[in-house]
């Protein structure tokens, strides 16, 4: 099972699914903290994806925003294979 962690640099209201969580450091510290707590507590990291960066690659700005997708594959196969949509959870 994966989750799904999306940094924004502003407050953002919460939204059914989401988890939010304010950080008193910039995105891109939060990010290589969070990354590296996760990786210390033997989870795998899938992706990490700068939607800023991103924009700015189409000529577009946003403010500095980033993704995080991380999880365990032995845990979170199982529950995969019986729900595939728990992948999103």
């Amino acid at each position: 099972m994966g989750t799904i962690l999306w940094l924004t640099s502003s407050l953002a209201l919460a939204v059914d699914g989401l988890v939010v969580v304010q950080s008193s450091h910039s995105v891109a510290a939060t990010v290589v903290r969070l990354q590296a707590t996760v990786e210390q507590r033997g989870l795998t990291v899938f992706a990490r994806i700068d939607h800023a960066a991103g924009a700015a690659k189409i000529g577009q700005t946003l403010r500095p925003t980033a993704l995080l997708i991380f999880g365990n594959p032995q845990g979170g196969t199982p529950l995969m294979q019986c729900a595939q949509t728990a992948g999103i959870d």
